[in-house]
């Protein structure tokens, strides 16, 4: 519940924190043709944003509601 988050994430901040600190992970190791990887991108941030729900750093209605990063296809 976001009542008992005391630093809750935007959106926003989400998805620039994605783009800066995993998304290159995932291009190195599934983009190495230079294409997109649109399923693996889809993929790290579903975990991305698992993991911020279960550190707390966003609620479960956040997790639930998100739309993906806009690099994820």
């Amino acid at each position: 519940m976001a009542a008992n988050i005391y630093n809750v994430m935007t959106w926003d901040q989400a998805v620039q924190q994605f783009e800066t600190d995993v998304l290159p992970h995932v291009m190195t190791i599934h983009e190495q043709d230079g294409e997109p990887d649109w399923p693996a991108r889809s993929e790290a941030w579903n975990n991305w944003t698992d993991a911020l729900c279960k550190s707390n750093r966003i609620s479960d209605w956040q997790y639930e509601n998100w739309s993906q990063s806009p690099l994820c296809g």
